[in-house]
Parts: C-alpha cells; structure tokens; sequence
C-alpha cells in the first residue's frame, strides 16, 4: 500500500526495467510505483480503499509484468524442479498450475512462486519479489542435468474480480467458464499469443493473462479495458488489504528468507517422502521433529491505524520485552477493524494471546487470531 511521505519521489530511468504495460498504466492513471523483481510496478491509481472496492465489487486490472518468470526447460526440466521444491510436483500434470516454495540448505525460502507446466519438460516458475532466476540458474551449473534455464517473453497481467469471468468470456469465448482453478490453456486473442491461467494474488475469482509477446502489451492493455468497461473495470495495484483478508502471504513482507514452511503453517507443501533429494531436505526433517521456534500468526489490533497501513516492520512485545514484529497491517473496510500478520515465538502463537505492538503514534493492543479474515474465492458458476 502506497504511504504518503511529503517530498519524496521515485525516479524513473533506463536502469530500472519498465513492463510492456506502462505506458499504458501512465494513460490510465497511475500516480506512484514501486520497485519490484527490478522493475517499476504501479502502487496506486485512486487511492487503496476505492480500489479495494472495485476489486471485491466488480473487476481490476492488474500490471504484473514484474512477476518474471523462470523457464525451465529440457530433457531433466521435471527432476530439476524437484530439487528445487520440497512439494511434490510429479503430480502436477501439463496444464495445471501448483503453489510452491523453493528452499535453500538450511530449510528457508528462497522464494515462494506459482509453478505453471505447459508441456512434459517446459515449466514457469512464476515468483515473488526476488533473484530466482539468478538462484535457478546456479543450482543447474554443477546439477548434472540436461536443463536450460532462462527468462522467457511473458508479461503477466491479473484480471480479478467477482465480475472477472465474464470479461474473461467476453475477450475469449464461454470455454473460460469450464476452466478449472489452478489450471491453465494456451490461446491467442486477434493473434496475440497468451497463456490464460485461472490464478492470481487477489482472494477474489481471476485470471492470469501471460502475454508472450512484450511488443503487443499496449494493445492487450486497452483490449482488456474495452471489453471490461460493460463491467465497470478500474486500472488498481495489487491490493494489500485484500490480500491480508484472504491470508495471501507476501515475500520479503511477511515471508523471510530466515522463515521455512513451518514456521509459516506450509508444512502441505512439505514431503519429505519424495524420493528426489531436494536442496533443504535434512534440514526440513529437522525442523519437523524438533518444531519450529517461531510462528507467523494472524493478528487483530485495536486502536487507530494511521496510514493505512505500517511502513515497517512494527515491533511487537509481550509484558514489555521485545519478541517478534508486525509484518503487514492493514484497516479492512469490510470488518472494520486492524488485522494484519506477525512473527512471534511459538509459544505466543495460541490463539488469543495478548500482546502490544509499536506502532508510529504509540503503543496498541495486539490479540493473536485465526486467519484468513475472508476465504479465498476459487470456483464460479456458469452462467444460464
């Protein structure tokens, strides 16, 4: 979520990667960016309430070229991904999307991603804020596998929304509605190539439109607005309140390198039964047998949030000693009410322990609570 901080300006330049879309975003109203994967990302168009609105009401598009994909391909390519990912991902099958992390030796993230496979040895590893190209590619060097890995041409845009699906039809035919979630299909709309997946990072019903031709995100852009105008579409930056609702994690924010799946209650991504011997397997075991030190919990704050949100990792404390801090916290205009996440020991995590966090106009009483606030929206009807 943007915050106002009077004076203060992002320089744009040719040292920072613009995506396909922003000239586009710049037309439609774009008023500040951020900085992500090494590339400018719009942060706020009106103002994070109002497209907060438009994303739960109706339907939002979303520029998301900064989500660089991964590609791995080759004879190796599944192998290789399963060194990567302690999940199991022989069970993904070709055109279908799987939620992962990839791990390190000492059992932390390197990143979490959406793995998407367009064929038996092509797979996108689509991820967060971070270098996993660089990561990929030097796991391969000495990995004794027949594998390629590089940075495709594939600009991801989100369309989501509960109005969503019929956008979607209207651009590509009533086969959208038979799409399942987690799942995609390559397609082309008035010849642009795309991959069209029914994924996202907004809680609400959505697509991913992967563009695979940078030189036609312009177009792409104004057609998705046009067929999305019947429907009352807004332009809007990835939403930080929604995705705190629906218990969408956020890299660098609320999942740290330190962090491994336990301690962020992903232990469904975990098997340590898969016979490839994925980077980070010892030390998950580990983890598992002796437990995790600490918890990343959900957490309602009492008191007013100034700023929309925090600007930093707020510390939290427990009868006034230092243990842990807020990773995002936001006001949600549905509950009215603070909620947020926070990494505590694991013996604060039970629900309904009370703690204080810092915040920048004092100190406010923290409760621990169950999340996601709002489940994630995954299937949708055909219409008659």
């Amino acid at each position: 979520m943007t915050q106002k901080m009077p004076g203060l300006q992002i320089a744009i330049g040719p040292r920072v990667r613009k995506s396909p879309y922003f000239d586009a975003t710049l037309r439609w109203g774009a008023k500040a960016f951020t900085i992500y994967n090494h590339m400018y990302m719009p942060t706020v168009y009106t103002d994070p309430v109002s497209e907060y609105w438009s994303l739960v009401k109706d339907v939002t598009l979303w520029d998301v070229a900064s989500e660089r994909q991964v590609e791995i391909g080759g004879p190796d390519a599944l192998e290789f991904v399963q060194r990567l990912t302690p999940r199991d991902m022989s069970k993904c099958r070709v055109g279908q999307c799987q939620y992962m992390v990839l791990t390190a030796e000492d059992g932390g993230i390197i990143n979490d991603a959406v793995l998407l496979r367009l064929a038996e040895d092509r797979f996108w590893i689509s991820p967060g804020d971070g270098d996993v190209l660089l990561w990929a590619g030097g796991v391969a060097v000495n990995s004794g596998l027949q594998v390629s890995v590089f940075e495709p041409d594939v600009s991801p845009l989100q369309l989501q929304g509960p109005k969503a699906p019929e956008v979607a039809s209207a651009l590509f035919g009533d086969w959208v509605w038979d799409l399942r979630y987690y799942w995609l299909r390559e397609t082309t709309l008035d010849g642009i190539p795309l991959v069209l997946a029914r994924t996202g990072w907004s809680g609400e019903l959505g697509f991913e439109l992967y563009l695979q031709d940078r030189h036609r995100g312009d177009e792409l852009w104004e057609r998705v607005m046009a067929a999305g105008k019947a429907f009352d579409i807004a332009p809007i930056a990835p939403s930080t309140i929604r995705s705190v609702e629906g218990g969408l994690l956020s890299y660098v924010s609320d999942i740290r390198r330190s962090d491994n799946p336990y301690v962020l209650g992903m232990e469904r991504l975990v098997d340590l039964d898969k016979a490839v011997d994925f980077i980070g397997k010892e030390a998950l075991r580990k983890i598992r047998d002796e437990g995790a030190a600490r918890r990343l919990v959900g957490v309602e704050m009492e008191g007013e949030l100034k700023g929309g949100s925090n600007d930093r990792f707020w510390k939290v404390y427990s009868n006034d000693r230092p243990v842990g801090h807020v990773t995002r916290l936001v006001r949600s205009p549905r509950l009215e009410k603070n909620i947020g996440f926070a990494s505590v020991p694991a013996e604060l995590s039970d629900i309904g322990t009370a703690l204080t966090v810092e915040t920048n106009d004092g100190r406010r009483p923290l409760t621990v609570c169950e999340f996601p606030w709002f489940p994630r929206l995954t299937e949708f009807a055909q219409p008659e």
